[in-house]
């Protein structure tokens, strides 16, 4: 077994929660889940379907302000970007229209089309989808791939820390997160990518290519 985020091998136990196995990467700290307590992509889409991401909500727009106030600072008017993993309410890409840029969806259960991968952008985000990643470093192999030179990759996500208590973490709970990074990870994740690396707020990390 590898790291699905590094692929180093150097990994251990580092929860075992009723029947849930978690394990850790010793080179770049990143906690997953054991592939057999995956769950199947029908209920995975059921658990997502119940989420209520309205796109005019203030409060959803407020919580994903986080992400979008300090990326929209290190773009262009008329800057291309793509939200990737966007979910049933692409409320995100919708504040970056609404702030004079194009956008483009993409999400494996609601919004499929793969022709992002024939495009290149001036930004992609990331707003609460890279812990579902099954494949971590591949998603963000891709991400590199359609990313301009000078281009920003914004990932909004919990980071954890060993002073966040795991077993009673509400994010861990959630049954379709099935990987958590640390500024360890990040780290890791942008020498990996060659990208630079910022974090402008507690749960989001700004890249650039």
């Amino acid at each position: 077994m590898q790291c699905r985020v590094c692929y180093e091998k150097a990994y251990s136990l580092y929860s075992q929660i009723n029947e849930l196995k978690y394990f850790q990467c010793q080179s770049c700290r990143a906690i997953y889940l054991d592939k057999k307590h995956y769950l199947g992509q029908q209920e995975e889409k059921l658990r997502y379907e119940l989420h209520n991401n309205e796109l005019n909500d203030p409060s959803y727009r407020k919580f994903l302000s986080q992400l979008h106030n300090p990326l929209i600072k290190k773009l262009v008017k008329g800057s291309s970007g793509l939200d990737y993993g966007c979910g049933p309410g692409p409320a995100l890409a919708e504040m970056f229209k609404e702030s004079s840029c194009f956008m483009d969806l993409y999400d494996p259960f609601f919004f499929p089309d793969e022709s992002y991968k024939n495009k290149t952008y001036d930004f992609v985000t990331c707003s609460e989808a890279a812990e579902h990643f099954f494949n971590p470093l591949e998603e963000f192999q891709k991400i590199d791939k359609i990313l301009k030179k000078g281009g920003w990759f914004g990932m909004m996500t919990n980071f954890h820390d060993d002073s966040i208590p795991f077993e009673d973490w509400y994010y861990r709970k959630d049954p379709t997160h099935v990987v958590f990074y640390s500024l360890e990870t990040v780290s890791t994740i942008a020498s990996m990518m060659t990208w630079r690396w910022e974090i402008p707020s507690q749960n989001v990390v700004l890249f650039q290519k």
